[in-house]
């Protein structure tokens, strides 16, 4: 089961990706400034944020194999539309399509992992299966740019549209909730706002603002910050821009590995998940010298650094509303919060355009370097200490 979340979650990336390697292309071809560029990025994440908020809900009431099977098929269906893309304008809006229905692919993998499996096992859990953003991340640069090449932009999105589909084929004849979980899982939800008043979730919303953005500079600026900043031709893209996801990768395993070892060790679990946070938002600073650095080789190895504190920050960061609430509700929670996350990335994201087209790289990797720190503050001295269960009435 956390392979199926596995896999749809990569496809999720390389869905996401393919703009990322084709943005050289299509903004020499449509002549799009960085603001521009970033007001695309602003469209997918402003349905992205507003979806967080129903899509959570929406598959705790209809249930993981419903609710998760719908998501992918809408954007899988969005993804396939960018290749009727004639400008900005109609880009951004095959990006909010998409937002729309990648929202729902982390409360709904959540959902498997607070169905399926215990709570010393929660984060590397999560980890696993959000190990498939890397890999979708390691895969689509030379994918996408091989595909470019050989048959032009459109053919990427398409094909990355058709590989959802398939997956669908797969989900809708093996998933299952485990008879020991149905009672729970299948029990009315609570309503979203009871959720988001309780004191963890506003403020684990509050968190991600400041730890999100920076993988989604990541994921969507990388490429291009290659291209500008670094003189690198597609081809080189294609051939050394999946590294750092390929390190990050790794950081999701080891975030899960490391609470996972304090627990064993006897540290209770919230405060476990908080240390490995900690540990991971101190490395996300090595953005700082990947921006200062002459060499470009020495650059991405700073990249890949900082990119694998955050997957290992994520790791925690996921498990955390599985080890504090009731399975009905683990999609909600974690949708509602990620409001943070689409928030922050929109603010961000414009920032991000304003600042490389008026200044340069530097203040951004400098900015998304400490960021992660405010987060890791506000999980220790805003939320407070934590006790499970939190109990949020359904009415």
């Amino acid at each position: 089961m956390i392979w199926l979340a596995f896999l749809a979650t990569a496809i999720n990336y390389i869905d996401r990706q393919t703009l990322s390697v084709a943005a050289p292309v299509l903004i020499d071809q449509f002549h799009m400034s960085n603001v521009a560029y970033s007001r695309v990025l602003f469209a997918f994440l402003l349905s992205y944020t507003i979806m967080n908020a129903v899509s959570g809900p929406l598959i705790d009431r209809l249930g993981t194999r419903v609710g998760y099977a719908l998501c992918i098929g809408w954007w899988s269906a969005s993804s396939a539309l960018h290749a009727f893309t004639t400008g900005a304008v109609s880009l951004g809006f095959f990006r909010f399509l998409l937002g729309i229905g990648e929202a729902g692919n982390w409360p709904a993998a959540l959902k498997i992992v607070a169905e399926w499996f215990p709570d010393r096992e929660r984060a590397l859990a999560s980890g696993l299966f959000n190990s498939g953003s890397a890999v979708g991340a390691i895969l689509a640069p030379p994918l996408v740019a091989f595909i470019i090449f050989r048959m032009g932009w459109p053919s990427a999105f398409v094909m990355a549209g058709l590989l959802g589909f398939i997956w669908l084929i797969f989900w809708l004849k093996i998933y299952r909730t485990p008879p020991e979980s149905k009672a729970e899982t299948l029990a009315p939800p609570p309503n979203a706002w009871r959720l988001f008043k309780t004191r963890f979730v506003w403020t684990f919303t509050l968190s991600k603002i400041f730890m999100d953005p920076a993988w989604y500079f990541y994921i969507f600026w990388f490429p291009e910050y290659l291209r500008r900043a670094r003189h690198f031709d597609m081809a080189q893209i294609g051939k050394y821009a999946w590294i750092p996801f390929f390190v990050a990768a790794a950081g999701n395993v080891l975030g899960g590995a490391v609470s996972a070892r304090l627990i064993r060790a006897g540290m209770e679990i919230p405060i476990a998940r908080k240390a490995a946070i900690t540990l991971f938002a101190v490395w996300m600073m090595a953005a700082i010298p990947a921006v200062l650095a002459s060499s470009p080789w020495l650059s991405i190895a700073f990249v890949s650094i900082a990119m694998a504190g955050y997957t290992g920050c994520l790791a925690n960061m996921l498990a955390l509303p599985t080890d504090l609430f009731a399975k009905n509700s683990v999609a909600s929670v974690y949708g509602i919060a990620s409001m943070g996350a689409g928030f922050g990335g929109m603010l961000f994201s414009l920032v991000t355009g304003w600042v490389v087209d008026h200044f340069s790289y530097t203040p951004v990797f400098i900015g998304f370097g400490l960021m992660p720190l405010l987060c890791a503050f506000i999980l220790w001295f805003v939320t407070g200490p934590l006790r499970a269960p939190i109990l949020v009435p359904a009415s």
